[in-house]
């Protein structure tokens, strides 16, 4: 394969694409998949079939639009786009009898609306799309990630061409650094400092992995990418390899994502029947494979060194750093690990230099961050904005505010290791410093809105509870000082505590917060710490009146155990 061949696949869909009379996507993400989308497609096909149009208007399969509680989400046109919601069977038919053929939008509520009374004929007028910028995101929704031409038509594999063949490894390295791009995992270390140390140790056998061991509860932004963009991630791990030294590269993801599974498997036998896998990669003597290694859904294995262990066979369970994995990580060698977000972000500033993507966001959070909105919020979904986009902008505008008139009470970022941010922040900047100084974190990008039904000292111990039973029991401030945490806030939430239960738990929190072996306990504290600094009174309601302001919690006061036994 040389740049002659890619730019040949890339005008054969081109031309393809110019003879087509339209063109319809249909969401096949995970999401929309759920609510049918697989049927919408086989509807749209027969209706192209019967009016004889199979060579005329092309029908294929996307990965994630966004808006995932409006789907099925039916796409007509690539470029001026306009999306249909909650499309059906039926929807289906009259969307190619009436837009395809007679070029006639279909009005009422099929045409996709967030909270815009009068729906937009181009979906990116809505407020949804109009805030976002995508960068990771770019081509989700838009290509069909079965297709290898598709994705080279949207310029993957042309990063890879560029580094193999004009730029060093020390210059690939640079660019990631001075991009600002920082670890997208969680923990927010800057990828290029992490490459560079890989880089620098001398051995004849280095790895690279991709963490997509994504198990934050409401988190599917790594999901959606794997099934929406494959050959992106699968490009960045190649950069990565080349700059670090690297021949060898594993995914590692969990089970529970069947559909991300078999695209990555299909791009990786796609890219190395193109040569992009395999040796002498662009006709230069760089080799390189991949690997898929699929978890059993441990939550400790998102850890990186409970991930290395599992790749390797062994129990997934942390050991104590240093050393870290990037001096010796798969089978004692130099490894070199990022989640599917970060490396999504690779061949982009590659193609577009670090200058651009460092002027994307804030001067210590440079770029985009893809956030998975779930909760109590008018529009779930996946958006991708700017770092230092306010908490108001994306739950008020792109995730259309709080359903049922209900008052917004905290927004849960960082998943189990995150905490809740309460509504007198909601103007304040997400970035990875900004979340940590209100006792918070990034995390992956789970963001869970709360209303004022929820019970954030019953948030504390879904949280804590989760932790718990994902704990791998390795060290004892993790294994048994969660399981008290969970008892403490089960006393609580039942109506049984005293106040000095209160006091045990806040001298609990930070000793396991500062001694646990590995990310796992040293952040499951984190969601219970937060409400205790934002929500106490709802501590001392449960505790003192013996009441749950939300009304959530059931109490087992004295009175209670009377009534219950009468």
């Amino acid at each position: 394969m040389n740049l002659q061949q890619l730019n040949q696949i890339s005008e054969s869909v081109q031309e393809k694409h110019g003879s087509c009379l339209k063109r319809v996507g249909v969401c096949c993400g995970a999401g929309c998949i759920s609510s049918g989308s697989t049927a919408v497609v086989d509807s749209l096909k027969s209706a192209v079939k019967a009016k004889g149009l199979e060579d005329k208007v092309e029908i294929f399969p996307t990965g994630c639009m966004g808006a995932c509680n409006q789907g099925p989400l039916v796409k007509v046109d690539t470029f001026n786009e306009t999306i249909y919601q909650k499309v059906d069977a039926e929807n289906a038919v009259q969307i190619i009898e009436q837009h395809v053929l007679q070029d006639q939008v279909i009005p009422s509520m099929l045409l996709f609306s967030d909270s815009d009374p009068e729906p937009k004929v181009r979906a990116d007028e809505n407020s949804f799309f109009q805030k976002q910028v995508k960068v990771v995101l770019e081509n989700c929704g838009l290509v069909n990630p079965e297709s290898i031409e598709e994705a080279i038509h949207a310029g993957s594999y042309m990063a890879l061409h560029k580094v193999l063949t004009s730029m060093k490894q020390e210059e690939v390295i640079y660019e990631i650094k001075k991009s600002g791009l920082r670890g997208r995992g969680g923990a927010g270390y800057l990828t290029g400092l992490k490459w560079g140390i890989v880089a620098k140790f001398q051995n004849a056998i280095k790895y690279v992995v991709c963490n997509g061991d994504e198990g934050d509860p409401g988190a599917f932004m790594d999901r959606s990418v794997l099934e929406g963009d494959p050959h992106r991630v699968l490009e960045g791990m190649l950069i990565g390899g080349y700059a670090v030294g690297a021949g060898k590269g594993y995914l590692y993801v969990r089970a529970e994502y069947p559909l991300a599974i078999k695209r990555f498997e299909q791009a990786v036998k796609q890219a190395r029947s193109f040569g992009f896998l395999g040796k002498n990669i662009f006709e230069t003597n760089f080799e390189f494979d991949v690997e898929i290694r699929v978890g059993a859904g441990a939550f400790v294995c998102g850890e990186e060194t409970a991930l290395v262990a599992s790749i390797e066979g062994k129990r997934g369970v942390p050991r104590p750093r240093p050393p870290y994995p990037a001096e010796s990580g798969l089978w004692g060698k130099p490894t070199l690990i990022n989640n599917v977000e970060t490396f999504a972000n690779v061949p982009p500033i590659i193609l577009s230099g670090h200058h651009w993507f460092s002027k994307i966001g804030t001067s210590k959070s440079t770029g985009t961050k893809v956030f998975a909105l779930t909760g109590k919020i008018n529009h779930t979904g996946l958006i991708e904005v700017p770092m230092g986009t306010t908490l108001r902008e994306i739950i008020f505008e792109l995730g259309g505010g709080v359903p049922e008139g209900k008052r917004f009470k905290a927004a849960q970022t960082g998943g189990p290791s995150g905490g809740c941010i309460p509504a007198q922040f909601l103007d304040t900047k997400v970035d990875y410093e900004n979340l940590v100084s209100l006792g918070s974190i990034m995390g992956s990008g789970g963001l869970i809105v709360m209303d004022e039904s929820s019970c954030m000292v019953e948030v504390a111990r879904y949280f804590m509870e989760f932790c718990m039973d994902e704990s791998c029991g390795k060290c004892v401030p993790c294994r048994v000082g969660t399981k008290q945490m969970h008892d403490l806030l089960n006393k609580i939430c039942q109506g049984e505590a005293a106040s000095s239960d209160l006091e045990l738990l806040e001298a609990l929190a930070p000793m396991v917060k500062e001694t646990s072996l590995c990310g796992l306990g040293m952040t499951a504290p984190n969601p219970l710490l937060s409400t205790l600094r934002y929500f106490r009174e709802e501590y001392r309601a449960h505790i003192i009146e013996k009441r749950c302001p939300a009304g959530v919690c059931k109490m087992k006061t004295a009175q209670n155990k009377k009534k219950a036994r009468v």
